[in-house]
């Protein structure tokens, strides 16, 4: 085989590898059951708020509301390390004063190592928008510290 053919040759390699390895905002809405859940102290009403800021405070693009469906898409676009992230919340009310709270981000390409939201940062920031409206306030425009 000819150089220049190794390097057509994997080119296409590399392109298949990326195509197949695309996560959408479908595969995120059929992925509950793999998301991370936890339960929190707030209304379903506080949920679903807390999660549309949450999204945003970590750079989400427009929020795909589902709110007859108890849940919500969203993704990030590309930047210097990543090629984004699709994501999606899903807000199960359990009683008056709890509410469990299901997450799931993926990377765009699979093979990607950084992403711009995990599921764990995002537990960690609704955790904080919680403490912010228990204490009386309203959720900020850019994320606490």
């Amino acid at each position: 085989m000819k150089k220049g053919n190794f390097a057509v040759l994997g080119v296409v390699i590399t392109l298949v590898l990326i195509l197949t390895g695309c996560a959408t905002m479908g595969d995120v809405a059929r992925s509950k059951a793999e998301g991370t859940s936890k339960v929190y102290p707030v209304t379903g009403d506080q949920a679903w708020d807390i999660a549309k800021a949450v999204f945003r405070w970590e750079g989400a693009d427009a929020i795909e509301e589902h709110r007859k469906d108890n849940y919500m898409l969203t993704s990030s676009g590309v930047n210097l390390i990543t090629y984004g992230a699709v994501m999606g919340a899903w807000i199960d009310t359990i009683d008056q004063n709890s509410t469990k709270v299901t997450v799931v981000t993926k990377r765009r390409i699979a093979t990607n190592l950084a992403t711009t939201l995990t599921e764990d940062t995002f537990h960690k920031r609704f955790a904080q928008a919680v403490e912010i409206i228990r204490a009386g306030k309203s959720l900020p425009v850019t994320p606490p510290n």
